[in-house]
């Protein structure tokens, strides 16, 4: 039924087609109404004008049932079948009871054409009219009984067929959204991975591209031992990059601590960091534990390049809440740099929402001496609270 395309208009060649094929199909049962014109015993002038109301009735029929889709409006509709009763009422009463078939077609086309609950009460009363008209025909009686099931079953068939197209409809532009969100999502996690990755590598080969430069004079043999640690420091993102765009880099905790205690030191800032360097729980959850190592590399690249601090201090704690066992990543330093927690930057609110993903919060604010940015993420265990680490 979906290639036929009943309840939404005909928009490519072949449903048209399709479409008007499956019209034609059930104008045979206009033979009584033909046969009557043919064998009837009608004057020409009654033939010539019943000739003629078939075929308007035909055309006006063909054209609702054809055209119909989202685009009309209900009045539009109502007022279109409202005419096809008269139609049909005008003909049966003019010419016999062998019109009476007509009534069928006004409620297929009731149910094809109108909202599900308006085709309701629209087969009904058609079905009333055709009663009411054919009681008043003589013989009509005997037709009735083989023209009210039909009329009523064919109505409520087209309904339900028509609902069913349009939930398929409904459920094709679903999929497409989802298919739609999926990619904007995909797309904001790699923007978030660049941003996390690229900021603190290029501020890390910054730093010891510039200590190089001073040391060169002087100290060539150190120079050249900080040229190493920016071709390492350039390979090591390459390869943060490719497992970034490939949807495999899962950082750990403890390779970001490494991370941020050789760019703090090459930033000229005393690192606090927990003396366990790999302070998170071994049953901890991976999730949790790689949003709080993206939110410790942000920390981190934003002490560096914008707090102008002397002192940075990292804290991992695991706490007992009233929602269960949860990590904590705080991050303060003593600068007095513009990363204003009022007017988060790109990198806070991309890591605010990688947090909400896991579960977590992120908070940030200022202190009296500097900075401060606290994350959390459900632990996952039921274990007791303990502190695992901390920066004195």
């Amino acid at each position: 039924m979906s290639s036929v395309g009943i309840g939404q208009r005909p928009t490519t060649p072949k449903r048209r087609v399709m479409k008007s094929l499956w019209i034609g199909v059930w104008l045979v049962y206009l033979g009584a109404p033909v046969s009557d014109l043919l064998h009837g015993g009608h004057s020409t002038g009654v033939r010539v004008l019943g000739w003629l109301g078939l075929a308007v009735f035909v055309a006006w029929y063909a054209a609702l049932v054809f055209r119909t889709g989202r685009g009309e409006t209900t009045r539009l509709v109502v007022a279109s079948l409202a005419l096809l009763a008269a139609q049909a009422t005008l003909l049966a009463l003019s010419l016999g009871r062998e019109w009476l078939v007509l009534f069928v077609y006004v409620s297929t086309s009731s149910g094809a054409a109108l909202p599900l609950r308006m085709s309701r009460w629209a087969i009904a009363a058609t079905s009333a009219l055709m009663t009411a008209v054919a009681l008043t025909l003589p013989g009509g009686h005997s037709y009735l009984a083989s023209l009210l099931v039909p009329a009523l079953l064919g109505g409520a068939a087209m309904a339900g067929v028509r609902q069913l197209v349009r939930t398929t409809i409904e459920l094709r532009e679903a999929r497409a959204t989802v298919a739609q969100l999926a990619a904007n999502e995909e797309r904001l996690r790699l923007a978030r991975d660049l941003h996390d990755l690229l900021g603190h590598s290029l501020s890390l080969i910054t730093l010891k591209s510039e200590l190089a430069g001073r040391m060169l004079p002087d100290h060539p043999e150190k120079a050249a031992q900080q040229v190493a640690d920016i071709e390492q420091v350039s390979r090591q993102a390459l390869v943060d990059v490719r497992e970034a765009v490939s949807g495999y880099r899962r950082p750990r905790l403890a390779g970001e601590l490494a991370g941020a205690q050789v760019a703090l030191t090459a930033a000229g800032i005393t690192a606090a960091l927990p003396p366990d360097l790999d302070p998170v729980p071994a049953d901890a959850d991976e999730e949790a534990e790689s949003a709080l190592a993206w939110a410790l590399r942000e920390a981190v690249t934003n002490v560096v390049r914008h707090s102008g601090a002397r002192r940075c201090t990292v804290e991992v704690l695991s706490r007992q809440t009233l929602g269960g066992p949860v990590l904590e990543l705080s991050v303060e330093d003593d600068g007095s740099g513009d990363g204003s927690a009022g007017t988060p930057g790109n990198g806070l609110t991309g890591l605010a929402e990688r947090l909400e993903k896991a579960g977590g919060s992120l908070e940030t604010s200022r202190t009296k001496h500097g900075f401060r940015l606290v994350a959390r993420v459900p632990q996952g265990t039921a274990s007791a609270p303990a502190d695992v680490g901390s920066g004195s």
